[in-house]
């Protein structure tokens, strides 16, 4: 990973950002009449704040990814055995599901009946679904990893939105863009990472 690498992946996060958020939004809009955005009422107005928001979004979440490879690697360097990193990573993040739905479920009232099952389930679902696509294009180490980042990381970083909002619309807001931008991080990663190494190889391959 050079700087030319993640200057790419820090504008394009943030592009995801922008547009995912601009179309949860919108939708929220649409249908929950109520759902407003900065006080303005013009759609066009709404849907460029909402992108700009989204660009935070993006780099919001970008710090919460490099964050999570600094720590695993610190990890890795502690445990020593990747299964226990692994280990720790796949309980945290069935706790942090659990932790969800009760949060949700202490809410039940405000937001929905079906919240605090519906929202850890199609989070899990989602995360699960895009786990699986990285692990076909790398190799099943990518499982836990990607799952921990889509699950726990995602949570933590919209946790601001669970703890501060009593409207099930403006956590969907915060919660489906930061997955969006973890989701294509991730799944970049390994497409930026990969030609480095390529790269490193062929440099030091001796020459005949």
């Amino acid at each position: 990973m050079n700087i030319r690498k993640w200057f790419f992946l820090f504008w394009s996060c943030m592009a995801v950002g922008a547009v995912v958020t601009a179309i949860t939004g919108s939708i929220m809009q649409w249908t929950d009449k109520s759902f407003g955005f900065m006080g303005l009422e013009a759609a066009g107005f709404n849907a460029a704040m909402m992108a700009l928001v989204g660009t935070m979004i993006g780099a919001f979440s970008q710090m919460g990814f490099f964050a999570y490879l600094t720590l695993s690697y610190i990890a890795l360097s502690i445990f020593r055995k990747k299964y226990l990193w692994n280990a720790l990573q796949a309980y945290t993040s069935l706790f942090a599901l659990i932790a969800l739905g009760y949060l949700l479920f202490q809410n039940r009232a405000e937001l929905s009946n079906v919240a605090f099952w519906l929202l850890p389930l199609l989070l899990a679902a989602a995360a699960i679904i895009v786990t699986n696509i990285k692990v076909q294009q790398t190799n099943r180490s990518a499982m836990v990893p990607t799952l921990f980042l889509l699950v726990f990381v995602t949570i933590l970083e919209a946790w601001p939105a669970l703890n501060g909002e009593n409207n099930i619309n403006a956590i969907v807001f915060m919660f489906v863009p930061l997955f969006a931008c973890n989701a294509y991080q991730i799944l970049m990663l390994h497409r930026l990472v990969k030609p480095a190494a390529t790269d490193s190889a062929r440099e030091a391959k001796p020459v005949a």
